[in-house]
């Protein structure tokens, strides 16, 4: 999963000037770790089912939280921005411990997650708890994205325990656009955000403490050879144009700090010497020469131009919670059909769903390093997923590949007619983000009906199956 690219600056002089400027605009890397006392953290209630059976589904209460990164962050006590002009601001950040501790990141009301953030969480019937979401790809103050987290509570992210399990929403990708992502995914953050750690005392409820298996130097880190690492299930990573998921497993328990080749930001082979497998094992129909499988369009199997059920099973070796985890399976629903993914029509690589051997006959036929096999692939992922893993909901775009890994040719220089280099559909000259903000200021992508359970207890398997499920 790349990372979003976040840098503004607020201007204003005046207090309130600063306070609602502040919500308006997209921060530097926060290095601020205690929380702000100005503004109330008010996250929007969210519920998620639970499920034994389609019609055995409890809602768990939940809320969504603003990851630290998208807040504002100005010095304990006062209102002065810590991060000016793209640099840090002295006075409170001589070193980076210092900064920690003199700098708080802002809370963030109701109307501001609407209105400057564009989260607007959908209403269930009466007085039941939200179970949808609308992020807005830009807002009329010139936020651009955003990515939020599922707490249970106040200062704890919600774990979910998968392994065995299947998880299960709905989705709108319709509006999104070449060179957009709205993405969907698990990370084995700590539950706390990391609270109590290096000066840390803002945690969860601020949306501190994120970890992926890109091992990103952004987390309260100025020496941009030092990271924090952590295991990554994508789950749902898409446009209107093209769809994958992705394990990237790592050699790591919980969010481990990297440093140098740990980090696996060289070139030279050193992103395969890291703690993660940053290329993962992807998923993904176009590449995989199905096609015509996800577009939009009536012409596709699934219609990316109408909402979507995406279902995502665990499964293990021995159908336990004890066994290795085996096969990732991917079920769509849409209309009155159950759709099982395509299968590949590379040569030497077979399957609809993701296993070791799927993976290794991937990466053979792309010429690609099998990092997923050096970390110990779906077996290393399904111990995480035992453990349990935070859910992130996101829209973003791309600055550093334009999102070609997605949707486009990538590497961007390489040949199109080398197995694996065409991910989709867009052929890159619309994929920039200065492009995207221009002619794509409405998009959005909804996240609705979370349900996570049983195999087999999240959807309707009763309606008609329109390919074969390969077991």
């Amino acid at each position: 999963f790349l990372h979003f690219v976040i840098a503004s600056e607020l201007r204003n002089k005046a207090m309130s000037q600063k306070l609602a400027a502040a919500a308006l605009c997209l921060l530097a890397p926060v290095a601020a770790q205690q929380p702000g006392s100005t503004t109330p953290e008010e996250s929007p209630a969210f519920g998620v089912r639970h499920c034994a059976a389609p019609d055995d589904c409890q809602v768990e209460p939940s809320a969504l939280v603003l990851d630290a990164n998208w807040r504002w962050v100005h010095n304990v006590g006062g209102y002065e921005n810590c991060y000016v002009e793209g640099s840090w601001n002295k006075e409170f950040c001589p070193d980076e411990d210092t900064c920690k501790q003199r700098c708080a990141v802002e809370g963030v009301d109701a109307k501001s997650y609407k209105k400057n953030y564009g989260v607007h969480v959908e209403k269930g019937e009466g007085d039941d708890l939200p179970e949808g979401v609308k992020l807005k790809f830009m807002t009329e103050g010139g936020n651009v994205g955003s990515r939020l987290y599922l707490t249970d509570g106040e200062d704890r992210y919600k774990i979910f325990h998968l392994l065995n399990r299947e998880f299960t929403l709905d989705v709108d990708v319709s509006t999104l656009a070449c060179g957009m992502n709205g993405a969907v995914y698990f990370i084995e953050m700590d539950p706390q955000g990391g609270k109590g750690q290096d000066f840390n005392e803002a945690g969860a409820k601020y949306g501190t403490g994120y970890c992926d298996a890109q091992c990103p130097n952004e987390k309260f880190v100025w020496n941009k050879t030092q990271g924090i690492c952590c295991v990554e299930m994508d789950i749902w990573e898409a446009n209107s144009k093209a769809a994958a998921y992705t394990p990237h497993p790592c050699s790591t328990v919980g969010p481990t700090k990297c440093e140098g080749i740990d980090c696996g930001y060289g070139d030279n082979g050193e992103r395969w010497q890291g703690l993660c497998d940053k290329d993962g094992c992807d998923m993904n129909a176009f590449r995989m020469g199905a096609r015509d499988f996800y577009g939009p369009g009536s012409n596709f199997t699934v219609d990316s131009t109408l909402p979507m059920t995406v279902v995502t099973q665990f499964l293990t070796e021995d159908g336990t919670d004890e066994g290795d985890l085996v096969e990732i399976r991917r079920i769509y629903l849409q209309g009155d059909k159950v759709i099982a993914h395509a299968d590949s029509k590379i040569d030497g690589v077979d399957g609809n769903t993701v296993t070791d051997e799927f993976c290794s006959a991937q990466k053979q036929a792309f010429g690609d390093f099998d990092h997923h096999a050096a970390k110990e692939g779906l077996k290393n992922m399904g111990q995480a997923l035992k453990r349990g893993m935070v859910l992130s909901l996101s829209i973003w775009d791309d600055f550093s590949t334009q999102m070609r890994w997605l949707d486009s040719t990538f590497p961007a220089d390489s040949a199109t007619d080398r197995l694996g280099v065409l991910r989709g559909p867009c052929d890159g000259s619309e994929n920039h983000p200065h492009h995207v903000r221009k002619h794509h200021k409405d998009a959005f992508v909804t996240y609705s009906n979370i349900r996570y359970g049983a195999i087999g207890s999240t959807y309707d398997a009763s309606r008609r199956l329109e390919a074969p499920l390969h077991v």
